[in-house]
């Protein structure tokens, strides 16, 4: 009679204890949602024009992932794939991609990393000591595209 109570306190402990592992296999991670994406366009594309210059924009979330995109008339074509570049870069590896283009110069094989951009212009977007997303900016000089990509950041309100 003992045995079978005994049998499910034994089961129900069990089933706890392995509830509880998988809890805390999960962790809570923040992300960009697609209207800080547009806040942070937003704000990239007054710093262009306040500037005349004419620039594309990328915004991706932690994993890299495209959010948000804009070209502005006139921007170059070609630099579409380069602020999408950038901004993964900087995303992946949690740094200004001017971090990494500086310490290309000291150790090349940087330039090895996979799908990296390793030029200046983009920049993470980081919260609460966490990377949620990132910018990235081409079509005028590197500080430019950086001085664009984080004002960006600023007027969405977000740190860097």
């Amino acid at each position: 009679m003992i045995a079978m109570p005994l049998r499910r306190l034994v089961a129900l402990s069990a089933l706890f204890f392995v509830t509880l592992t998988a809890h805390a296999q999960v962790l809570d991670r923040k992300t960009l949602s697609l209207e800080a994406a547009n806040k942070i366009i937003a704000g990239a594309i007054a710093e262009a024009r306040a500037n005349n210059w004419l620039v594309d924009i990328a915004v991706v979330d932690e994993a890299g992932h495209l959010l948000s995109f804009q070209r502005m008339d006139g921007a170059l074509i070609g630099s579409i794939e380069v602020a999408i570049g950038k901004a993964r870069t900087a995303s992946l590896f949690r740094r200004p991609t001017k971090v990494l283009e500086e310490a290309a110069k000291t150790r090349p094989a940087i330039v090895t990393l996979p799908n990296g951009v390793l030029l200046q212009g983009g920049v993470p977007v980081v919260v609460n000591g966490q990377t949620v997303g990132a910018v990235g900016v081409s079509g005028v000089t590197s500080q430019q595209d950086e001085q664009i990509a984080e004002a960006g950041v600023r007027h969405a309100g977000l740190s860097q």
